[in-house]
């Protein structure tokens, strides 16, 4: 066993060292220290398939870690409160549905964040994108049709560019207004 451990601290430490080396940062103490911290709390891999850390195939050897602190028993009786009154719960059965989906009569309305765009402009966007090829080709392909097919696109992304540079340097030019 104690060779076993030498061997992999041998082996640690020459990794370590070795990007010690690579990075001129860090001082041949502070590299040395960084490894003793990891042999201590078990944040080494040894030799072997595992592909575990020290610690976490032998947890009973090594230090804990602190639990992470969590929430309150209140504070987890008002969130669950918060979710019953506004139906943010998953309906009993196999569905996945929340109760305020599925009986939207029986709970508040839920507030809808809007866009911010107008729909004169999300149709400008669309067949701006339609025009230059950047929606996704019918199928199951994952190209888009300016990319499965660019000689067709290529005048049309030619133009598009330079209108989106005019477009910039409109909006930069009245912004500074």
């Amino acid at each position: 066993m104690n060779f076993a451990r030498t061997t992999v601290s041998l082996l640690l430490l020459a990794a370590i060292g070795t990007t010690a080396q690579a990075q001129s940062e860090k001082s041949r103490e502070q590299v040395k220290a960084e490894f003793a911290e990891a042999v201590r709390t078990g944040n080494v891999i040894p030799a072997g398939d595992a592909g575990l850390k020290l610690n976490e195939l032998y947890p009973q050897r090594y230090p804990q870690a602190p639990a992470a602190v969590g929430v309150s028993r209140a504070q987890v009786k008002a969130e669950l409160a918060e979710a019953i009154r506004n139906g943010d719960m998953v309906a009993a059965g196999e569905g996945e549905t929340k109760l305020n989906e599925e009986f939207p009569q029986r709970y508040p309305a839920q507030v809808v964040m809007a866009s911010g765009k107008t729909r004169a402009e999300v149709n400008a966007e669309t067949l701006a994108a339609i025009r230059g090829g950047d929606m996704f080709a019918a199928g199951e392909g994952t190209m888009k049709l300016n990319e499965e097919y660019p000689q067709r696109y290529a005048k049309a992304r030619a133009l598009y560019a330079g209108k989106t540079q005019d477009a910039t340097a409109l909006a930069s030019s009245t912004a500074v207004r």
